[in-house]
């Protein structure tokens, strides 16, 4: 099956699965952690360094099926918010980039890049499940946070995300 077409059918089967995430508001207001993680052309950085625009920070693993199902949506997400929402999906897998690159590669994502913990300092830190999905506006304060898998194309996401300021 082509990449493109593999794509396409990911899509629409996580699109096809009823939203399981949890609203989570009591968070709101707190900074954003300052955990380093690598970037996607291998460097050390944190979340302060995109602070001036509303980040989406969904918490996920290669291992974990529903971080998975909901990779899809979050791809077209990226695509469809572009520059006015920066999508950083950050794998909590221990061996960092030799997890996700593969992953990444078989996925044919358009708009995600591979972001990585290997350290989980995230996840183990915020003592959070995956998946795992924080907004916080562009001040780089929390808006509220996600536990579970959602259809980050749909309704309810799209009423959650119109809060980022």
């Amino acid at each position: 099956m082509p990449v493109a077409n593999a794509a396409a059918d990911a899509l629409a089967a996580a699109k096809a699965r009823a939203d399981k995430g949890a609203v989570d508001r009591s968070h709101k207001g707190e900074g954003m952690r300052e955990y380093a993680f690598v970037d996607p052309a291998g460097k050390r950085t944190n979340l302060s360094a995109y602070r001036g625009k509303p980040v989406l920070l969904n918490l996920w693993a290669t291992w974990c099926i529903p971080c998975r199902a909901e990779m899809p949506t979050l791809d077209a997400l990226a695509g469809q918010k572009g520059d006015a929402l920066r999508v950083i999906t950050l794998s909590q897998d221990f061996k960092g980039r030799e997890a996700v690159d593969p992953y990444f590669a078989k996925a044919g994502f358009k708009h995600l890049k591979p972001w990585t913990d290997p350290d989980a300092a995230f996840s183990l830190g915020m003592q959070v499940n995956l998946p795992t999905t924080i907004l916080f506006d562009s001040a780089g304060k929390e808006v509220w946070r996600v536990a579970g898998e959602m259809d980050w194309t749909g309704a309810k996401a799209a009423a959650l995300l119109a809060e980022a300021r």
